[in-house]
């Protein structure tokens, strides 16, 4: 439906951390915020990623098909659970971030602070999974996305969270083939390092040891 005059998307929605809003969010500005995202919905301002979760649609893209990547839409989900501080996109999709996975995935990882629920997307059929972490240990760099920036794993860090947890995300086919790729951007002092701190050593030899195989 294309972008209607009179219903303008609120500058403060506008600018809401990676682009994603609640209804909760929108209670000061709206009486009855649900209905009022339906309608910036409808008008094709706001796209509906998940029940509860909407992401602001680029001006370019207004009442067009379009919808955001998973990692930056869980990322999005996330940060407005937790605030950005406490987000850190991880395992197999840090490596899709990174460029290590090509394929599209249907499970996006993301660490947080404290357990909560996963999320199934309403716009495909993917899910966002919240991995419990001490967030702040993680060795994480800011990555920019289409709906803005947020924090990601390092290459070292993903390596190891990749080999402790090969199957998390339901892509451990894929797995192998990421830790050789990140494994080559690597600093190895830093690697061992993270290893040490982390009581990670086994999954660092793991990896080293499908680098290897993915190598002959």
């Amino acid at each position: 439906m294309p972008q209607g005059r009179s219903t303008p998307l609120p500058p403060e929605l506008a600018r809401a951390p990676m682009k994603t809003i609640r209804p909760r969010d929108a209670a000061e500005i709206y009486a009855h915020p649900r209905a009022q995202l339906v309608r910036l919905t409808e008008r094709g301002l706001l796209h509906r990623v998940a029940d509860g979760y909407y992401v602001v649609v680029p001006q370019d893209m207004a009442g067009r098909a379009w919808k955001p990547a998973l990692e930056a839409t869980a990322a999005g989900i996330a940060t407005t659970i937790y605030g950005p501080g406490d987000v850190v996109v991880m395992g197999p999709s840090a490596a899709r971030l990174h460029g290590a996975i090509p394929r599209a995935l249907a499970t996006a990882t993301i660490a947080v602070p404290s357990q909560h629920r996963a999320i199934e997307l309403s716009d495909r059929p993917a899910v966002v999974r919240f991995i419990k972490r001490e967030t702040a240990r993680l060795d994480a760099e800011r990555m920019n996305t289409k709906l803005g920036p947020t924090l990601v794993t390092t290459p070292e860090q993903t390596v190891l969270d990749l080999a402790h947890r090969p199957a998390l995300g339901e892509v451990a086919v894929d797995v192998p083939a990421a830790v050789a790729t990140l494994f080559g951007r690597c600093d190895e002092q830093r690697i061992a390092a993270l290893a040490q701190d982390q009581r990670r050593t086994a999954s660092l030899r793991r990896a080293e040891a499908w680098v290897r195989r993915e190598h002959r």
